[in-house]
């Protein structure tokens, strides 16, 4: 949902949910069908309670009031992928996109998507306040579709936002989405929760687990910007919009990355740079109540734990799978290192086996 000056179609669309996830060496599902920063700084964090909040909710208005002034418009100069003809000979041409962040601390480090920086030769920020700087990228992860960015700013000019507790999200909790679609600066827009849970498509194509759904109104160029829960505390990025290939713009189906994906995630790249992920190293496609094993990778966690092509995964750690999505998701919850188990049906019977996960970056 990053916005291009040039060209307004959907970056990732929602359509590649529930289609083939080209995972590779991290965990994949076929379908069935043919078909110079500094590493002390620290991250803003809520004290958000369980459901039960006690806090009274804000209106939007305070919300909004109290967490603009910690959005920031991304403007991106990407690497050309064309070249034009002049009197003196072809020249590359460059591409603009825009796109959201927000403040996550008082160094001047920036959330956003990965795929709003994706082949940046440049980075400009804009504050609240009308001032622009020159953004570094800290770190870039795909997989979570995450990237943090960094701007020399005095501290007494940032205004960090606070990080949520997203597992504590119920369906139809209200939701406030802040950000600059089309390049409307500081746009705000409200809705629900729609739904929890869901998996979405990463630009490389890898799950991301414990996406929310809301109905809130989310366009391109609000990629990055922060998800609000009643209480003004960030609970997630947004990130994608559904797109069935008909239309490009809002449908009232929007998914943003959790906070607690979030905290995670710009915590490593903060730290190095990069973010490491859970390896299994299988291809798997949906089975009656399960996950079939298409292909293990070579070398890989499943391959030395004795996994093999045929086989159907029925559960992770006791936890029912009941598609190859839910596997995915299951797995890309862990950490590298993490033991698994996994209950495994060969043939007519039914075993255990104990996976050590490994690490993909």
């Amino acid at each position: 949902m990053k916005k291009h000056a040039s060209r307004a179609a959907a970056l990732i669309g929602s359509a590649a949910i529930g289609a083939a996830l080209a995972l590779g060496a991290f965990i994949a599902t076929e379908s069935t069908s043919d078909s110079s920063t500094p590493a002390t700084s620290t991250i803003v964090e809520g004290t958000a309670s369980p459901a039960a909040v006690t806090t009274s909710p804000k209106s939007v208005a305070d919300i909004y009031a109290g967490a603009v002034s910690g959005v920031v418009e991304i403007k991106v100069r990407e690497n050309a992928t064309g070249q034009s003809i002049t009197p003196f000979g072809p020249t590359q041409q460059a591409q603009l996109a825009q796109g959201t962040g927000f403040e996550i601390d008082s160094n001047g480090d920036i959330a956003t998507n990965a795929h709003v920086v994706s082949g940046a030769s440049s980075i400009t920020v804009q504050t609240r306040d009308g001032k622009s700087y020159k953004a570094t990228l800290v770190g870039s992860d795909p997989t979570t579709d995450l990237a943090v960015i960094h701007i020399d700013a005095p501290s007494a000019a940032l205004h960090p936002l606070t990080l949520g507790d997203s597992t504590s999200l119920r369906v139809g909790d209200a939701v406030i989405a802040i950000g600059d679609p089309f390049g409307l600066a500081d746009s705000v827009s409200t809705g629900i929760v729609s739904a929890l849970d869901r998996t979405i498509t990463s630009p490389n194509n890898h799950p991301i687990a414990n996406a929310i759904q809301t109905d809130a109104a989310i366009n391109h160029g609000n990629s990055g910007g922060p998800l609000l829960n009643a209480q003004g505390q960030v609970i997630g990025i947004t990130s994608q919009i559904y797109a069935d290939g008909s239309t490009s713009g809002n449908v009232g189906i929007g998914f943003a990355v959790p906070s607690s994906t979030v905290q995670s995630i710009t915590r490593q790249l903060i730290a190095s740079g990069k973010a490491d992920h859970a390896y299994l190293g299988v291809y798997l496609q949906d089975a009656a109540g399960g996950a079939r094993i298409t292909k293990v990778s070579s070398g890989s966690p499943a391959a030395a734990a004795g996994l093999t092509a045929g086989e159907v995964i029925r559960a992770i750690d006791g936890q029912r799978v009941s598609d190859a999505n839910t596997a995915a998701a299951r797995i890309a919850g862990h950490s590298p290192g993490d033991s698994v188990r996994l209950t495994v049906e060969a043939g007519s019977g039914t075993h255990q086996i104990t996976v050590t996960l490994g690490s993909v970056a």
